[in-house]
């Protein structure tokens, strides 16, 4: 059974039942207030609203789980983004209904992504224009959308993708106020042990002092390595020329300030990202609550609002430490791309390779590279990021021979984003196309800005740069096909990932288990000890699920390796 859901300015709620093609079923009705509308209504199977992130947190406060929803912001979104639009065109229910009435758009609030607590003066959605009815506009709004959904190639796709995508919305209102486990003494200990004591008046540790003094002893003079441009022409005045600061660069210089230099960057790292402050500002009550954004990039890889939930460093995650009794089951896929890979380009070479849940690089290299595993993950994840200097150039074109159909599936997908064409994953999640009115190769090919592709391993600087579809076009498009070589791959890992944490939640919703954490690949659940086997079996029964109603029947398997652990830090790699 479904539901429409729709608050008003005054704070009172109107709601409406819903018949199988999402038209009004029955008349409205009126509600003191969302939580009050929610939780009497226990028979209603998904509730369409405007928009999870602002409603979902409430619901739970006040002990209301939902079962499913479909959030019209988060289709707008994908919606959008089919038609090439994505980041181009506000999302929110006000702009939607603007744009079906003709009326002014308005903008989206800006995304906060600094590594800040909310502000208490932070700008809500835009409003709907003067004397609109809230419902009204939700259920046109929607009505639309279920036309536009209808209308795309694959419509069966683009709605499991809504689906799915509404779904991750409550997980990550739920592991919000679950909260990660964090033990702040231990934190404490470890920033002790590694930076030193702290000095009055918001001074650098210990240690990092001690590091910047061996520094400047080094090159001869004061200079503060905490600036870039402070070392730059510190090595200038040593008659050493370098671009960056970037680790990589330093390690090729023969200088004593290098080795300290180094270990005040990791450490500084340490400081101001998850220091003294960190914790004051994001742990309370002994959990880590960080705001999680689905689909924060053009991939659908998440992201959050401050916190670097997603780049907890191993050293802290000694801090992560579940409480008495209780467990934590960390699990990650393994390698999830090149599974991905297999099952989208349906190569049946690569998918009987993929089958097994045995390391995937070994048994490409008993098939295709003499037992040579190095070779073997060097050839495909360069087939998949575009990396073809080098030894990936050499083995690429026995790859090609022995899985034609998944090379091919990434050329084309290069070929595509180089032509700046839309490119989509495998639910339908899609790339904008250059931007409008300039060719390919110009400095504004549509490349999305919103994550970085890193190289294959072993590429190194050199071979980032190469491509595996040489078009005869500019870099910018060279890189944009390198890109979207990439976002088909890596797009349609995370389409997966969004079914398997749906059919998680589900697995989970009988026990006590709580899902806590989530990052690309890996998974955190919090469960009391006598539920560690249940939750490990619920993971990758998840896992399995995903695979067959994301990708069909194909014999690609998607296998977790779980460890159950007191501390974070003692998971398997």
């Amino acid at each position: 059974m479904r539901w429409a859901v729709a608050e008003a300015d005054d704070g009172g709620v109107r709601l409406c039942p819903l018949d199988d093609a999402g038209r009004p079923s029955g008349p409205v009705q009126q509600a003191r207030d969302l939580v009050s509308a929610v939780r009497e209504r226990p028979e209603v199977t998904r509730w369409v609203w405007r928009s999870t992130a602002e409603v979902y947190g409430r619901l739970l406060a006040a002990g209301v789980r939902v079962e499913r929803c479909y959030d019209v912001e988060v289709a707008e979104t994908l919606l959008l983004g089919y038609a090439g639009q994505w980041g181009r065109q506000p999302r929110s229910l006000a702009a939607a209904w603007a744009r079906l009435r003709g009326l002014p758009v308005p903008d989206d609030p800006p995304v906060r992504t600094a590594d800040t607590q909310p502000s208490l003066f932070e700008a809500g959605p835009p409003p709907l224009p003067p004397g609109t009815d809230p419902l009204e506009a939700l259920l046109a709004v929607y009505a639309d959308q279920v036309e536009r959904t209808a209308a795309v190639e694959r419509p069966e796709r683009m709605r499991l993708l809504i689906t799915a995508e509404s779904a991750g919305s409550l997980v990550a209102a739920e592991m919000r106020r679950a909260g990660v486990p964090w033990r702040a003494d231990v934190h404490r200990q470890v920033l002790a042990e590694l930076l030193g004591e702290r000095y009055a008046g918001g001074q650098e540790p210990r240690r990092l002092t001690e590091l910047a003094d061996e520094i400047s002893r080094a090159f001869g003079s004061r200079v503060r390595p905490d600036l870039p441009a402070d070392i730059v022409r510190a090595f200038a005045r040593a008659d050493i020329r370098i671009g960056s600061t970037r680790a990589w660069e330093l390690r090729e210089i023969d200088h004593p300030a290098v080795e300290p230099l180094l270990r005040y960057k990791k450490l500084y790292r340490l400081y101001t990202a998850h220091g003294w402050s960190w914790l004051q500002s994001w742990v309370r009550d002994g959990r880590f609550r960080p705001e999680y954004l689905p689909g924060g990039t053009v991939s659908g890889r998440w992201t959050t609002n401050g916190g670097g939930a997603l780049q907890i460093p191993k050293v802290v995650r000694r801090a992560v430490i579940a409480d008495p009794g209780w467990r934590l089951v960390v699990a990650d896929a393994e390698q999830m791309e090149p599974r991905v890979l297999a099952a989208i380009s349906r190569d049946r070479g690569l998918m009987e390779v993929a089958g097994s849940a045995r390391d995937l690089y070994a048994a490409l290299s008993d098939r295709a590279f003499a037992g040579d595993r190095a070779q073997a993950k060097l050839a495909l994840l360069g087939a998949i990021y575009g990396q073809t200097s080098g030894d990936a150039l050499k083995h690429l074109a026995d790859l090609r021979r022995r899985f034609p159909a998944a090379v091919a599936y990434v050329d084309e997908a290069a070929r595509a984003g180089e032509e700046g064409r839309l490119v989509r994953t495998w639910l339908g999640r899609t790339c904008p196309a250059a931007s409008e009115g300039l060719d390919a190769g110009s400095d504004e090919a549509g490349l999305p800005q919103a994550e970085e592709t890193a190289p294959a391993e072993g590429a190194g600087a050199a071979g980032a740069a190469g491509s595996a579809g040489a078009y005869g076009v500019g870099a910018r498009a060279r890189a944009r096909g390198r890109f979207t070589r990439n976002f088909v791959v890596q797009g349609s890992a995370a389409d997966w990932a969004l079914l398997m944490l749906a059919a998680l939640r589900r697995e989970l919703a009988a026990l006590q288990a709580e899902l806590v954490f989530f990052q690309h690949d890996e998974v955190i659940v919090h469960c009391p000890l006598e539920e560690a086997a249940q939750v490990t079996e619920a993971i990758q029964a998840a896992a399995d699920l995903a695979g067959t109603i994301a990708f069909g029947t194909t014999p690609v398997r998607f296998p977790l390796t779980p460890s159950v652990v007191t501390c974070y830090a003692d998971a398997k790699d």
